[in-house]
């Protein structure tokens, strides 16, 4: 097969984990809320996500040492498992399970490490190894689009469920996605446990990740319930804007390679990424339900658009034997620190403040876009000819 049939098959797998993924990510919060409150719905996603950064590493690692087809079987295996746990059971042990086994992190994107996004290194290095450089923005923002729609069609779908059926439609539906991997055939590159000549490189997008990562964790798990919590919105509305939220975030991904063109990518996180924050400091001021949910809708997309042409900036940089090791990194520093900063906001939820993580937010923010213009100011900061 060529390559662009291999990319055709990866995007079948990326289409069942996608729209499993949406109907997760709007089902659990209203599963957990309706048996304990935010403080709980915290420290499940902050668990969740230190196993989706302990997974994500170990599949990086896998990838580059042990094989990436089958490292892709074994993580894709583990969100049909995590849904299927809570058709069984549905007290706190069998809810850390599930969120422990699928990484029901919430910490933004597939492509971001949220729920399912401990496959995530091994998918983007795969794409990685099949695209060339100058086209591997296009792709990683044909990917997330694509996922973002489907993310957004499940979480619209669940309107339409019980919480239960949720769960039986997310894991036949995952499940499913597994099929197209039994005719997937993909470049190997077989690296060094003890050998990784871009560790600079890789420290430092792995410390901005880090940043990203608690400002993430502050505010992106609790939007759902910050809605439920503050205006009282039920699940069939909350629905409707979960999906509106998740095709502008989808749409926004296909503006990457415009914007890395224009600006190169860091000057590309700084636009995006800054205005967001703004937007979000102001969200817990507003009493208007119709600004606090255009608010909503809109910031995502801000949040994502330039993640594309960070993730080429980071491939392109390091060894093609080392591009799992340091996508698995990248997300054990981010995802790592978002369990910290869902810990703490979980705590402020529970204690009816909301307006800290937000401030927090926009603080570390400026500084991460701060880092970016110190690390990368220079000629990775143009944009390409």
């Amino acid at each position: 097969m060529t390559p662009r049939h291999q990319i055709f098959l990866l995007l079948l797998f990326r289409a069942g984990r996608s729209l499993a993924a949406g109907v997760i990510m709007l089902a659990f919060p209203y599963l957990v809320l309706r048996h304990a409150g935010a403080l709980r719905l915290g420290m499940l996603y902050a668990g969740a996500a230190l196993a989706t950064a302990g997974t994500g590493l170990a599949v990086g690692f896998l990838s580059d040492l042990w094989g990436r087809r089958r490292t892709l079987w074994l993580a894709g295996l583990m969100l049909p498992l995590s849904s299927a746990l809570l058709l069984w059971h549905t007290s706190t042990p069998w809810l850390l399970a599930a969120a422990l086994v699928g990484g029901y992190s919430a910490t933004g994107s597939l492509m971001g490490g949220g729920v399912g996004g401990a496959a995530q290194p091994i998918q983007n290095a795969l794409i990685a190894s099949l695209t060339r450089e100058d086209q591997r923005t296009r792709w990683y923002s044909r990917f997330t689009f694509f996922s973002g729609i489907l993310a957004a069609a499940g979480a619209f779908s669940v309107r339409w469920f019980s919480l239960h059926q949720a769960f039986v439609a997310a894991t036949l539906i995952s499940a499913v996605g597994l099929l197209p991997l039994l005719w997937l055939h993909v470049p190997e590159a077989r690296g060094h446990l003890a050998r990784m000549p871009s560790w600079r490189t890789i420290g430092q997008f792995s410390l901005t990740g880090m940043l990203n990562g608690f400002s993430q964790g502050l505010v992106a798990p609790f939007l759902i319930p910050f809605f439920v919590l503050v205006f009282h919105l039920p699940k069939e509305r909350m629905a409707v804007f979960g999906m509106l939220s998740g095709v502008v975030a989808s749409l926004a991904l296909l503006s990457a390679p415009a914007l890395e063109r224009r600006f190169g990518f860091v000057r590309a996180i700084a636009w995006t990424r800054g205005l967001g924050a703004v937007l979000l400091l102001l969200l817990p001021w507003l009493h208007l339900l119709w600004l606090a949910l255009a608010i909503y809708v809109i910031t995502p997309g801000l949040r994502v658009a330039a993640l594309p042409a960070q993730q080429t900036a980071l491939t392109g940089r390091v060894g093609s034997d080392e591009i799992g090791r340091a996508l698995g990194l990248n997300q054990v520093t981010r995802l790592g620190a978002s369990s910290g900063a869902v810990g703490l906001t979980g705590f402020l939820f529970g204690e009816a403040d909301f307006h800290l993580p937000f401030e927090l937010y926009f603080a570390l923010v400026a500084v991460n876009v701060g880092l970016y213009f110190h690390f990368f100011g220079g000629e990775h900061a143009r944009p390409r000819p």
